[in-house]
């Protein structure tokens, strides 16, 4: 039987230790303003916390294959969280459907966004809802 998903925080600092060497996406639920406003975490993908129980669809699409996913909203006090605990719900439930056999690991960014740019980890400004990395 497969595992149930868990959710937990990861720091800045080991986010960027296990990034290299995971199959890891990470997940910025801030609106596009902001993103283009403030810049991202390069590499992350934008699913607005808005919209994000409708965007599940589609981003379980793109988590095929992932070990890990990172959730992060500006601090990571309230949309990253509701959004994170979103997905280990939606993924408990394709897990108990047998719609899926594994589910990644889920983490909240602890501090978000703001704790990233402020550590002085690369920031990126492309404007893209699925950055490539910059």
């Amino acid at each position: 039987m497969a595992s149930l998903p868990s959710l937990s925080f990861i720091s800045a600092t080991d986010l960027i230790r296990l990034r290299p060497s995971s199959k890891l996406a990470i997940v910025d639920v801030r609106d596009e303003g902001l993103r283009s406003d403030l810049g991202h975490i390069a590499g992350s993908w934008n699913f607005e916390r808005d919209n994000f129980s409708e965007k599940l669809p589609a981003l379980m699409g793109k988590l095929e294959g992932q070990e890990a996913v990172v959730l992060h909203c500006g601090k990571s006090q309230h949309s990253g969280p509701a959004c994170a605990n979103k997905l280990v719900e939606h993924l408990a439930t394709l897990l108990s459907k047998k719609e899926i056999e594994a589910a990644p690991q889920v983490y909240i960014l602890e501090k978000g966004f703001t704790g990233w740019a402020s550590a002085g980890f690369p920031v990126c400004t492309c404007g893209e809802a699925f950055c490539e990395g910059c």
